[in-house]
Protein backbone atom coordinates (compact mmCIF):
# COMPACT_ATOMS: atom_id res chain seq x y z
CA UNK A 1 0.00 0.00 0.00
CA UNK A 2 1.44 3.64 -1.07
CA UNK A 3 2.03 5.80 2.21
CA UNK A 4 0.25 8.51 0.50
CA UNK A 5 -3.23 7.03 -0.07
CA UNK A 6 -6.05 8.35 1.99
CA UNK A 7 -6.28 5.78 5.03
CA UNK A 8 -9.27 8.05 7.21
CA UNK A 9 -8.71 5.78 10.22
CA UNK A 10 -5.02 7.13 10.75
CA UNK A 11 -6.03 10.59 11.25
CA UNK A 12 -5.40 11.22 14.71
CA UNK A 13 -7.97 13.95 17.46
CA UNK A 14 -4.99 16.26 16.76
CA UNK A 15 -5.35 15.95 12.98
CA UNK A 16 -9.34 16.64 13.34
CA UNK A 17 -8.33 19.63 15.95
CA UNK A 18 -5.71 21.03 12.94
CA UNK A 19 -8.50 20.79 9.96
CA UNK A 20 -11.15 22.59 13.00
CA UNK A 21 -8.82 25.31 13.70
CA UNK A 22 -7.65 25.54 10.06
CA UNK A 23 -11.38 26.06 8.77
CA UNK A 24 -13.01 27.91 10.96
CA UNK A 25 -10.37 30.38 11.27
CA UNK A 26 -10.48 30.66 7.09
CA UNK A 27 -14.15 30.61 7.75
CA UNK A 28 -14.04 34.18 9.95
CA UNK A 29 -12.82 36.24 6.81
CA UNK A 30 -13.85 34.15 3.41
CA UNK A 31 -17.41 34.71 3.81
CA UNK A 32 -16.42 38.88 3.33
CA UNK A 33 -13.79 38.05 0.72
CA UNK A 34 -13.98 34.78 -1.15
CA UNK A 35 -15.86 34.30 -4.26
CA UNK A 36 -19.44 32.79 -3.74
CA UNK A 37 -18.86 30.38 -6.37
CA UNK A 38 -16.47 29.26 -4.34
CA UNK A 39 -18.99 28.73 -1.21
CA UNK A 40 -21.30 27.31 -3.54
CA UNK A 41 -18.56 24.72 -3.88
CA UNK A 42 -17.87 24.06 -0.29
CA UNK A 43 -21.38 23.44 0.04
CA UNK A 44 -22.00 21.29 -2.70
CA UNK A 45 -19.04 18.50 -1.47
CA UNK A 46 -20.52 18.97 1.58
CA UNK A 47 -17.31 20.40 3.55
CA UNK A 48 -17.48 21.30 7.41
CA UNK A 49 -15.34 21.99 10.10
CA UNK A 50 -16.69 18.96 11.96
CA UNK A 51 -14.13 16.36 10.36
CA UNK A 52 -11.41 15.89 7.84
CA UNK A 53 -12.78 15.50 3.87
CA UNK A 54 -12.84 11.68 3.22
CA UNK A 55 -11.62 11.74 -0.34
CA UNK A 56 -13.79 8.41 -1.56
CA UNK A 57 -16.87 11.01 -0.72
CA UNK A 58 -15.56 13.87 -2.16
CA UNK A 59 -15.04 12.05 -5.44
CA UNK A 60 -18.28 10.67 -5.38
CA UNK A 61 -19.83 14.04 -5.62
CA UNK A 62 -17.32 15.95 -7.94
CA UNK A 63 -17.33 12.74 -10.62
CA UNK A 64 -20.65 13.51 -10.66
CA UNK A 65 -20.74 17.12 -10.99
CA UNK A 66 -17.98 17.60 -13.24
CA UNK A 67 -16.00 14.49 -14.04
CA UNK A 68 -13.18 15.34 -11.86
CA UNK A 69 -11.39 14.01 -9.18
CA UNK A 70 -8.92 14.55 -6.50
CA UNK A 71 -5.90 12.30 -7.13
CA UNK A 72 -3.88 10.78 -4.16
CA UNK A 73 0.09 12.54 -4.17
CA UNK A 74 3.00 12.46 -1.85
CA UNK A 75 3.89 15.75 -2.24
CA UNK A 76 4.36 18.23 -4.93
CA UNK A 77 4.58 16.78 -8.37
CA UNK A 78 7.31 17.34 -11.64
CA UNK A 79 5.21 19.68 -13.84
CA UNK A 80 4.96 17.25 -16.58
CA UNK A 81 3.48 15.09 -14.26
CA UNK A 82 1.13 17.75 -13.14
CA UNK A 83 -0.71 18.50 -16.62
CA UNK A 84 -0.87 15.32 -17.49
CA UNK A 85 -2.83 14.07 -14.13
CA UNK A 86 -4.93 17.49 -15.31
CA UNK A 87 -5.55 16.29 -18.83
CA UNK A 88 -7.05 13.10 -17.08
CA UNK A 89 -9.46 14.89 -15.17
CA UNK A 90 -7.43 14.36 -11.84
CA UNK A 91 -6.14 17.45 -9.71
CA UNK A 92 -3.28 16.06 -7.47
CA UNK A 93 -3.93 16.38 -3.78
CA UNK A 94 -1.77 14.98 -0.53
CA UNK A 95 -3.25 13.51 2.29
CA UNK A 96 -1.27 14.67 5.21
CA UNK A 97 -2.39 17.73 7.12
CA UNK A 98 0.17 20.32 9.09
CA UNK A 99 0.63 20.33 13.06
CA UNK A 100 -0.65 22.75 15.10
CA UNK A 101 2.30 24.53 15.03
CA UNK A 102 2.88 24.87 11.40
CA UNK A 103 -0.72 26.28 10.89
CA UNK A 104 0.72 29.49 9.32
CA UNK A 105 3.50 28.62 7.08
CA UNK A 106 4.51 25.36 5.36
CA UNK A 107 7.49 24.72 2.78
CA UNK A 108 5.44 22.56 0.17
CA UNK A 109 1.61 22.44 0.07
CA UNK A 110 -0.76 19.98 2.73
CA UNK A 111 -4.06 18.70 2.21
CA UNK A 112 -5.70 21.76 4.01
CA UNK A 113 -4.39 23.86 0.79
CA UNK A 114 -4.80 20.85 -1.92
CA UNK A 115 -8.00 20.28 -0.75
CA UNK A 116 -9.96 23.02 1.16
CA UNK A 117 -8.41 25.31 -1.37
CA UNK A 118 -8.73 23.95 -4.50
CA UNK A 119 -11.50 21.12 -3.93
CA UNK A 120 -14.57 23.52 -3.63
CA UNK A 121 -13.93 25.17 -7.48
CA UNK A 122 -14.26 21.77 -9.19
CA UNK A 123 -17.99 21.87 -8.66
CA UNK A 124 -17.53 24.81 -11.40
CA UNK A 125 -17.82 24.01 -15.40
CA UNK A 126 -16.11 27.15 -16.21
CA UNK A 127 -13.08 26.41 -14.38
CA UNK A 128 -12.56 22.79 -14.81
CA UNK A 129 -12.78 23.36 -18.75
CA UNK A 130 -10.19 26.35 -17.57
CA UNK A 131 -8.08 23.37 -15.94
CA UNK A 132 -8.91 20.83 -19.02
CA UNK A 133 -8.03 23.34 -21.56
CA UNK A 134 -4.65 24.35 -19.76
CA UNK A 135 -3.67 20.40 -19.95
CA UNK A 136 -4.68 19.64 -23.71
CA UNK A 137 -2.38 22.87 -24.66
CA UNK A 138 0.61 21.54 -22.12
CA UNK A 139 0.26 18.10 -23.86
CA UNK A 140 1.04 19.35 -27.30
CA UNK A 141 4.04 21.21 -25.16
CA UNK A 142 4.80 18.49 -22.40
CA UNK A 143 8.51 18.34 -23.91
CA UNK A 144 9.06 22.08 -24.45
CA UNK A 145 10.39 23.55 -21.04
CA UNK A 146 9.47 27.35 -21.85
CA UNK A 147 6.01 26.14 -22.25
CA UNK A 148 5.51 24.24 -19.32
CA UNK A 149 7.53 27.14 -17.42
CA UNK A 150 5.06 30.12 -19.13
CA UNK A 151 2.03 27.21 -18.75
CA UNK A 152 3.01 27.36 -14.66
CA UNK A 153 3.25 31.28 -14.55
CA UNK A 154 -0.30 31.06 -16.23
CA UNK A 155 -2.11 28.61 -13.08
CA UNK A 156 0.23 30.36 -10.52
CA UNK A 157 -2.00 34.01 -11.18
CA UNK A 158 -4.96 32.03 -11.94
CA UNK A 159 -5.72 28.85 -10.03
CA UNK A 160 -3.27 29.61 -7.21
CA UNK A 161 -3.34 33.29 -6.75
CA UNK A 162 -6.25 35.03 -9.13
CA UNK A 163 -8.94 37.41 -7.89
CA UNK A 164 -12.38 38.03 -9.74
CA UNK A 165 -14.69 40.77 -9.93
CA UNK A 166 -17.97 39.79 -8.42
CA UNK A 167 -20.77 42.70 -7.57
CA UNK A 168 -18.22 45.17 -8.25
CA UNK A 169 -15.88 43.83 -5.35
CA UNK A 170 -13.06 42.06 -6.10
CA UNK A 171 -12.71 38.38 -4.37
CA UNK A 172 -10.40 35.91 -3.61
CA UNK A 173 -10.74 32.03 -5.77
CA UNK A 174 -7.33 31.18 -5.94
CA UNK A 175 -6.31 28.45 -3.57
CA UNK A 176 -3.22 29.32 -2.68
CA UNK A 177 -4.68 32.88 -1.30
CA UNK A 178 -7.84 30.74 0.09
CA UNK A 179 -6.23 28.64 2.53
CA UNK A 180 -3.87 31.23 3.49
CA UNK A 181 -4.93 33.24 6.60
CA UNK A 182 -2.07 35.91 6.29
CA UNK A 183 -2.50 36.17 1.97
CA UNK A 184 -6.09 36.32 2.29
CA UNK A 185 -6.39 39.28 4.23
CA UNK A 186 -3.19 40.71 2.52
CA UNK A 187 -4.48 39.90 -1.14
CA UNK A 188 -7.30 42.37 -0.44
CA UNK A 189 -5.53 45.29 1.33
CA UNK A 190 -4.04 48.07 -0.77
CA UNK A 191 -0.54 47.23 -0.41
CA UNK A 192 -0.46 44.48 -3.09
CA UNK A 193 -0.74 45.82 -7.14
CA UNK A 194 -4.42 44.49 -8.70
CA UNK A 195 -4.66 44.49 -12.28
CA UNK A 196 -7.16 43.08 -15.04
CA UNK A 197 -6.46 39.79 -16.25
CA UNK A 198 -4.03 39.88 -19.05
CA UNK A 199 -2.59 36.92 -21.06
CA UNK A 200 0.61 38.03 -22.39
CA UNK A 201 1.20 40.19 -19.40
CA UNK A 202 0.97 37.06 -17.23
CA UNK A 203 3.48 34.88 -19.36
CA UNK A 204 6.01 37.89 -19.02
CA UNK A 205 5.75 37.76 -14.90
CA UNK A 206 7.91 36.27 -12.71
CA UNK A 207 6.53 34.84 -8.88
CA UNK A 208 8.56 34.02 -6.24
CA UNK A 209 6.96 30.96 -3.79
CA UNK A 210 8.07 32.13 -0.74
CA UNK A 211 6.18 35.41 0.15
CA UNK A 212 2.86 36.95 -0.37
CA UNK A 213 2.90 38.09 -4.12
CA UNK A 214 3.58 41.64 -5.29
CA UNK A 215 0.96 41.39 -8.32
CA UNK A 216 -2.73 39.67 -8.36
CA UNK A 217 -4.67 39.17 -11.70
CA UNK A 218 -8.33 39.87 -11.74
CA UNK A 219 -10.60 37.91 -14.06
CA UNK A 220 -14.10 39.39 -14.32
CA UNK A 221 -15.97 36.22 -14.81
CA UNK A 222 -14.75 32.14 -14.61
CA UNK A 223 -16.77 32.28 -18.31
CA UNK A 224 -13.81 35.32 -19.28
CA UNK A 225 -11.26 32.55 -17.63
CA UNK A 226 -12.33 29.23 -20.25
CA UNK A 227 -13.12 31.37 -22.85
CA UNK A 228 -9.23 32.79 -22.51
CA UNK A 229 -7.88 29.50 -23.73
CA UNK A 230 -7.62 29.99 -27.36
CA UNK A 231 -6.12 33.19 -26.51
CA UNK A 232 -3.72 31.34 -24.17
CA UNK A 233 -2.66 29.18 -26.54
CA UNK A 234 -2.01 31.82 -29.30
CA UNK A 235 0.25 33.49 -27.24
CA UNK A 236 2.43 30.83 -25.76
CA UNK A 237 2.79 29.53 -29.65
CA UNK A 238 4.26 33.36 -30.31
CA UNK A 239 6.44 33.35 -27.42
CA UNK A 240 7.56 29.67 -28.75
CA UNK A 241 8.05 30.71 -31.71
CA UNK A 242 10.34 34.06 -31.06
CA UNK A 243 12.28 31.55 -28.53
CA UNK A 244 13.58 29.38 -31.70
CA UNK A 245 13.93 32.23 -33.85
CA UNK A 246 16.26 33.97 -31.31
CA UNK A 247 18.29 30.93 -30.90
CA UNK A 248 18.49 30.65 -34.55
Amino acid sequence: MNYWKQNYSAYTKEDQKVWKKLFDRQMELLPYVASAEYFEGIKAIKFTNRRIPDFEKTNKILRKLTGWQLHEVPGILPVRDFFQLLHQKKFSATTWLRKMNQLDYLEEPDMFHDVFGHAPLLTNSHFCNFFHGMSRIAMKHIDNPLALELLGRMYWFTVEFGLIIENEKKKIYGAGIISSHGETKYSVGNEPVKIPFDVEEIFNTSFKMDCFQEKYFVIKSYEQLYHSIEEIEYVLQKQLTTQRKNVA
